[in-house]
């Protein structure tokens, strides 16, 4: 059975899946996806990009490139200094080869790889795994934008019934994360 197959059995997510077209939960470098991770952490969508627009505007987005900037140069970007050190670390990270070994690990095994990251938490090890590394089934439930998304379109207001709401989707729980996500998002349909 199909992501489609699986989220269009909800109304609400058939709703979902018409307006914003099918979507594919591809693999990017999961470098990029944990800087941009980290530099979206308890920021808007607009401000986030921003800050990323103006680091990659400054150098190229990798290990031994973000390693060479000063804090001034971080901060000239808008990214503070504990953000800073994360991506730091991050760099370090990826230089050591440790990122390359977590892409064929098992979904709880690279949680526990990525948290021993400074600056990277649950929720940036889980869009790590959706975005980066292609997972299709995350649920990233402490996520605000998701509570608030699937308050705004199902009335949830819960942990338990966020949970719940997840399992519907199983093993499609990262496309069901995105159509929520993109609900909150200013453009309402995939022709635009």
């Amino acid at each position: 059975m199909s992501a489609l197959d699986v989220l269009s059995k909800d109304p609400v997510m058939r709703r979902l899946v018409d307006t914003y077209g099918i979507v594919t939960i591809g693999r990017n470098p999961i470098f990029v996806t944990l800087v941009r991770a980290v530099i979206s952490q308890q920021l808007s969508d607009t401000a986030a990009s921003a800050i990323y627009c103006r680091l990659r505007q400054m150098t190229e987005i990798t290990p031994d490139a973000v390693l060479c900037l000063t804090p001034d140069a971080f901060r000239s970007c808008g990214i503070g200094t504990k953000k800073a050190d994360s991506i730091r670390a991050i760099a370090l990270a990826a230089r050591s080869g440790e990122l390359e070994r977590v892409s064929k690990l098992p979904y709880e095994e690279v949680m526990q790889q990525l948290l021993t990251i400074p600056g990277v938490g649950r929720w940036t090890a889980q869009i790590v795994l959706i975005f980066g590394l292609g997972r299709r089934d995350v649920w990233p439930r402490d996520d605000v934008r998701l509570q608030r998304a699937a308050r705004n379109l199902y009335g949830i207001t819960g942990q338990d019934e966020l949970i719940a709401l997840g399992a519907r989707f199983r093993p499609y729980r990262s496309h069901a994360a995105w159509y929520l996500w993109r609900s909150l998002s200013p453009r309402k349909s995939k022709n635009t």
